[in-house]
């Protein structure tokens, strides 16, 4: 393997404010409204796109035929979105459903199941029901089947992972026309969450989660018939992470994010017989490769398609980054960007044959696909998930470091409404991102905050989306900071974000509103409750507003979590077994702290949220009406963690862009 050279410098970017649009405001609509289409993949042969577009005010997936250019719907799902399609050879999709508008992007929550369908509709089958039809027909036992990798030259199997409701997972070959399966894990260790393949698609390194703990086990196999060995401990979060997430080109040596002696996750390589990391394959300062602390992946090694060597990396840094190490996809990289400058152009396919797919996009460009004709050099717009966006409609997202008061410096974004005049104070939206432990906002059109920001700033509000320590993908010193710290030190960095803004000379302190949805509605009552002097309203969505409750309570999923998601809930906030723990959980609970609000507060939920069960919204809100408070309330059937619904969104930001005009507005300034 060849190391890849980094420099720091190429991070660094430069951001201009566009010149005023002469193009009215869109409607509310246009910044809700479900994609035109998403996330198209090629078919094997490159002759086929599976794509989702909106049917019946859902994502449901659709086949192009790429020769004739005719699509076909394949499904008509009302209640759930689409969120991933993968192709079983190339007559044959797999899907699964789920929501794709939450605060912290596409969730399968109650969704989830396995779909098979052929490409022309002709036959389909249900590998596996969603978690909301086994709750329905009153099982006990939930065993998910999930989509993991594909079966190489089958035209009928996958390999798929079947989660129990314990958490454990196996890996089984599926055959997709029959539902027969194979299992590929027998013997493995207990508690399996995560696994790593091997070049010829066998499991061969096992994540397992520790009872009572955040302890994760890594386990190895040398082979298919080879015994388990555990390689190492961890625990997630730590100073001394290593999460493998390959194999290299032996098939023997792995590829892994690791941040022993550094801050940020790098890609480097790791010996299993030895038990050893080597070399730093790549890394970056002050962005994690590969992984972030909670384990979860973030972009990092890029494997060619065919011979599946690492030929460059990707970074989210505050603007996406791409670097090569192979001439061939360098070349096709700087085509694509002399060709849609000021675009993320990300493209995939085989590098030697006759077309890439390309998906370009930008803070201000909602997502467009392409094909890249290499033989014939031209360059081909297939899809535009935002037709009806006119150019200078969204504006310019400008990164930014938060210094927070104890010394650490956090990326965030702000946007600034068209035609602002310099040295002009604005209202200003602090929106705060749900997780909390995601980072949900990233630099293009993509997020639920950028959504809420563009649409706030074409109002002329400015926005600030600021990320706060425990956010991931930052390295170890801000995630760290942020446990034990909710509504504290995590708090306090939302309320620097807020003096930042006022000391750059865009936000007013007189006309500044929080808002956010589900940790970011926690936050937003949380920041008037503690600072009630210093904000002028608080929207709050999805709210957690009693921790504890949150921790115990049957209504929610957070409880129920296995794999260590219910023991980081306990790092993060406490444990409510302990005393001690449940009394701090009650100091900065917003139910609790109702009579210290001063401000006007706007509330929404969803019936359906498991995520945020409507216990803890009804919560704030019958301690709010009985401490004499103004609450504003918006409740909708069929809703989950986020709304779906277009009418539904069209209806809320309907109220909050009229809440927030009579709260920090032109209404609020004729008072």
């Amino acid at each position: 393997m060849r190391v890849l050279r980094w420099l720091s410098r190429v991070s660094c970017c430069a951001f201009v404010l566009a010149a005023a649009s002469a193009n009215p405001a869109q409607p509310i609509d246009a910044y809700w409204r479900p994609p035109a289409n998403r996330d198209p993949v090629l078919s094997p042969n490159g002759r086929y796109l599976a794509v989702t577009l909106p049917i019946k005010g859902r994502m449901n997936v659709a086949v192009v035929d790429v020769e004739t250019r005719q699509a076909k719907p394949l499904t008509e799902f009302e209640d759930f979105d689409v969120i991933d399609q993968h192709w079983v050879g190339n007559d044959r999709l797999v899907f699964s459903l789920g929501r794709l508008n939450t605060p912290t992007g596409p969730d399968r929550q109650d969704g989830g199941g396995l779909i098979m369908v052929h490409r022309d509709g002709s036959e389909s089958r249900k590998l596996a029901p969603t978690l909301r039809e086994m709750m329905r027909s009153g099982q006990r036992a939930y065993h998910g089947l999930f989509y993991l990798a594909p079966v190489r030259d089958s035209e009928d199997e996958i390999l798929a992972n079947e989660i129990s409701d314990q958490g454990e997972q196996d890996v089984y070959r599926v055959n997709v026309r029959t539902g027969r399966k194979t299992i590929l894990s027998a013997g493995r260790p207990r508690h399996v969450y995560r696994w790593v393949l091997d070049r010829e698609s066998v499991p061969r390194v096992a994540v397992s989660w520790s009872e009572d703990s955040v302890e994760e086990i890594v386990s190895y196999r040398a082979s298919a018939d080879a015994p388990w060995t555990e390689l190492y401990r961890q625990q997630r979060g730590s100073e001394r992470m290593a999460v493998p997430l390959a194999f290299d080109d032996d098939n023997r040596t792995l590829i892994v994010a690791a941040n022993q002696g550094r801050d940020t996750m790098a890609l480097m390589s790791y010996d299993p017989k030895a038990r050893r990391l080597g070399e730093v394959l790549a890394g970056h300062p002050r962005f994690d490769i590969g992984a972030d602390l909670t384990g979860e992946p973030v972009l990092g090694a890029v494997l060619d398609s065919k011979t599946r060597q690492m030929v460059g990396v990707r970074v989210a840094a505050e603007k996406p980054l791409a670097v090569w190490n192979d001439a061939r996809y360098e070349r096709v990289q700087k085509v694509l960007d002399a060709a849609l400058p000021g675009q993320i152009n990300v493209f995939s396919g085989d590098i030697d044959g006759k077309r890439l797919l390309v998906l370009s996009h930008s803070d201000r460009q909602p997502p467009r696909w392409y094909f890249l004709h290499t033989d014939r050099h031209a360059l081909e717009l297939l899809f535009d998930s935002a037709p009806w966006f006119k150019p200078d409609d969204l504006v310019p997202m400008h990164p930014f470091v938060l210094k927070t008061r104890d010394g650490l410096q956090i990326p965030g974004y702000y946007l600034l409404p068209v035609g602002r005049k310099p040295g002009e104070r604005l209202p200003t939206v602090i929106h705060i991102h749900g997780g909390p432990a995601v980072r949900a906002d990233h630099w293009g059109y993509g997020s639920f905050g950028a959504h809420e920001a563009q649409l706030l700033a074409s109002r002329g509000y400015a926005v600030v989306l600021p990320n706060f320590r425990i956010t991931p993908g930052f390295g170890a010193r801000i995630f760290r900071a942020g446990l034990r710290q909710l509504g504290r030190a995590m708090q306090e960095d939302i309320e620097d974000a807020t003096d930042w803004a006022v000391t750059q000379g865009f936000a007013d302190a007189s006309r500044i509103c929080l808002s956010g949805a589900s940790y970011g509605g926690y936050a937003s009552l949380m920041g008037v409750a503690k600072t009630p002097d210093k904000y002028r309203c608080s929207i709050a969505g999805l709210a957690v507003t009693d921790v504890e409750l949150l921790l115990t309570s049957s209504e929610g999923d957070i409880p129920r979590a296995r794999s260590g998601g219910l023991q980081f809930w306990h790092e993060l906030a406490g444990d409510p077994k302990n005393p001690t723990d449940r009394d701090a959980m009650r100091a900065v609970s917003p139910a609790y702290l109702a009579a210290r609000i001063k401000v006007p507060v706007l509330m929404y939920s969803g019936v359906d949220d498991v995520r945020v069960p409507l216990e803890q919204p009804q919560k704030m809100r019958k301690a709010l009406e009985a401490a004499g408070k103004q609450v504003q309330w918006i409740q909708k059937n069929g809703e989950g963690h986020g709304f779906g619904k277009l009418e539904n969104n069209v209806e809320l930001y309907t109220q909050i862009l009229q809440f927030l005009d009579h709260n920090i507005g032109s209404a609020a300034a004729k008072n």
